[in-house]
């Protein structure tokens, strides 16, 4: 229900909508979104993939630089070669090379609109992955997959701004439902933030719960914080996982491996995550901090975990040296002391923190823009990421059952075929 003005402010915040005027917008973007697809889609390379019959075979959608991506991957060598061996791999890029196809996951394609990211995710990860830089709403045939994984836009959803639940960005979680349905993965994993699960009284959680299992799979959900398997960060996160219904398997989420109770192992802090790059830590995005920044703590101890990492470089939070902050007002808190004693983390510091490789590269695009202007579309590829640690972590349990059942799996793949784009 647009009004007349640009911007985010076209859309009415949450609180403005009944119970009953929520389930009819849900329902109205659904059929717009299956209806967009009928008149715009066109045909796509899918018959170019290599595909791998004795691995499950993976297709990525809003696959991003590939943070869900790498952890799953990583979570298929765990599960071959134990993951202190696997940890042994990651200290280089050619050492990890050698042995990535050892996995039992095998990925085959991704697709994404971001430029930036896909460049990462091609320096990044092996060159048979069919690579797609397209709006998901364009794809009318999806690849035939045992594995979907996508972490689905989720921009009205999100709690740092207004709820909106007309957001037009919200419903392309319609086009993951349509792969499911056209190429019947074994399982899948989606992704989203924590202000999902309570969008419009949890209608719109519910409606999604609701689609993903009325195409035949079981589902189950859950808010997880990255920091309790063992990433530096607080970050809270949904993830639903969906197993085909005739596999017959109920997924059950990892306990936590990190924590203060008995028997975890402890928080993983800032210092454990970027002590050593004190010295040397890269570049960083500069320029005064607005108002709104300075509104709350931005600021961590190095014994804490980082606040969440932000899609933006001008929103990064500070590097814990030198003094905290100081709140002087509501809404209000100051940086003392001397300028220099204050300075965003840098991307070599956040992506640590999203724990990704120290090999892992990223694409800054266009180098004629101003240095701010490529840092920040970094920063948006790693903030955007699923931390590769925590996608590692959820996924453990899939690769652990998929081995046990590859043949079960195996023998279930459905045949090939150009379903209806809906039914």
């Amino acid at each position: 229900m647009k009004v007349k003005d640009r911007g985010r402010a076209k859309f009415r915040p949450t609180s403005d909508y009944s119970s009953m005027e929520v389930k009819s917008i849900l329902l109205e973007k659904i059929q717009f979104e299956q209806e967009f697809v009928r008149e715009n889609s066109s045909e796509n390379n899918v018959h170019e993939i290599i595909y791998n019959p004795e691995k499950l075979n993976v297709i990525s959608l809003f696959s991003g630089c590939g943070g869900l991506d790498l952890g799953v991957e990583l979570a298929g060598l765990d599960t071959v070669k134990g993951r202190k061996n696997t940890n042994l791999l990651l200290d280089s890029k050619e050492k990890y090379k050698a042995f990535r196809n050892q996995s039992l996951f095998h990925t085959v394609y991704s697709l994404d609109i971001f430029k930036e990211a896909n460049e990462t995710y091609r320096i990044n990860f092996p060159t048979h992955v069919l690579q797609e830089e397209s709006d998901i709403r364009m794809i009318k045939f999806f690849p035939k997959a045992d594995v979907i994984l996508g972490g689905f836009p989720c921009p009205g959803f999100s709690s740092a701004g207004p709820r909106l639940i007309d957001d037009d960005r919200n419903f392309l979680y319609i086009h993951f439902i349509r792969s499911l349905l056209q190429t019947q993965p074994a399982f899948f994993i989606a992704e989203n933030v924590k202000g999902m699960l309570t969008l419009a009284n949890g209608e719109v959680a519910k409606q999604i719960f609701q689609d993903f299992s009325s195409v035949g799979y079981n589902i189950t959900y859950k808010l997880v914080n990255a920091r309790d398997y063992g990433v530096p960060q607080l970050r809270e996160r949904v993830f639903i996982i969906g197993i085909r219904n005739d596999l017959d398997h109920k997924f059950q989420f990892p306990q936590k491996t990190h924590g203060t109770e008995e028997g975890l192992k402890p928080f993983v802090t800032l210092r454990d995550a970027i002590g050593d790059l004190e010295a040397d830590p890269g570049d960083w995005f500069e320029g005064d901090f607005s108002s709104i920044y300075l509104s709350r703590n931005r600021k961590k101890d190095w014994t804490d975990q980082s606040f969440t990492i932000q899609a933006s470089g001008r929103q990064a939070p500070l590097h814990p040296s030198g003094p905290p902050m100081e709140k002087t007002d509501t809404d209000k808190w100051i940086l003392p002391g001397r300028p220099e004693y204050h300075r965003r983390l840098s991307v070599k510091e956040i992506s640590r923190i999203q724990t990704f490789p120290d090999w892992f590269e990223f694409s800054s695009g266009n180098q004629h823009i101003s240095k701010n202007g490529r840092l920040n579309k970094v920063y948006k590829q790693i903030g955007n990421a699923v931390p590769v640690e925590l996608a590692r972590q959820i996924a453990l349990p899939l690769a652990q059952w998929s081995m046990v059942n590859f043949e079960k799996i195996k023998a279930s793949r459905p045949e090939h075929q150009q379903l209806e784009l809906f039914v």
